[in-house]
């Protein structure tokens, strides 16, 4: 019998967390729960590819945004379970036990609890902050991985092909079918320290606002970017 999970990743010259984040997957290999990998890239000029090739995975190149990306590589899956990870988040030991626990649910998505790899006590804050968000309101971000089932994706009309925001589309659509899952999705600091803990999650606030609000994740993908 297959492994039941797909794993996908959605790439943008990512080669510098990206073999990290692979080799946190291999207890899921050992375990029997990974199927295969697919790395939906969206344009890399660096190393990325080469590092997916030496891993096996199933390369498929998208444009248009993570979320245009997301939706192409999942076409390609074969699993009956799709894990999304980002490229700079790392699983923490012992994942592989709550996450084989989960399979009895499809009709249930999962996600992990986030950490980001720093001591900083703003990491600690930030991600105490985002923790809550998903408890509360249900709104994990990407970076904290989603587990779904294939047919609770299709239930939902799959993944939306937006530029920004597909992982908020995705909690939303999921809305009371989302469990916290007993792991960490342990993240990589480097945009928060590049623009500054503060700055840069007032930024993902005022954008998670607006897009709640009704903006145009074209319009906030071009002004998130700048």
């Amino acid at each position: 019998m297959p492994a039941p999970i797909s794993v996908l990743i959605p790439t943008l010259n990512a080669a510098g967390g990206l073999r990290d984040t692979l080799a946190s997957l291999m207890e899921g290999v050992e375990a029997g729960l990974i199927r295969e990998l697919v790395i939906a890239d969206g344009g890399s000029t660096d190393a990325t590819q080469s590092i997916a090739d030496k891993a096996g995975a199933l390369w498929v190149s998208a444009t248009g945004g993570r979320g245009g990306q997301l939706r192409a590589g999942a076409g390609r899956t074969r699993g009956d379970w799709l894990l999304i990870l980002h490229a700079d988040t790392q699983l923490s030991p012992g994942w592989s036990e709550p996450v084989a626990a989960h399979l009895g649910q499809p009709e249930q998505g999962a996600y992990f609890r986030l950490a980001f790899r720093s001591t900083a006590r703003a990491a600690r804050i930030v991600a105490g902050w985002a923790n809550l968000r998903a408890r509360a309101f249900g709104l994990p971000y990407g970076d904290q991985g989603l587990l779904i089932h294939r047919d609770a994706l299709a239930e939902i009309g799959g993944i939306p092909d937006i530029p920004l925001m597909e992982d908020v589309a995705l909690a939303r659509a999921l809305k009371g079918r989302l469990t916290l899952l007993d792991a960490e999705a342990r993240t990589s600091p480097a945009r928060y320290e590049a623009k500054g803990w503060i700055n840069r999650g007032s930024r993902n606030l005022i954008t998670l606002i607006r897009y709640l609000a009704g903006a145009d994740p074209h319009r906030l993908a071009k002004a998130y970017n700048r």
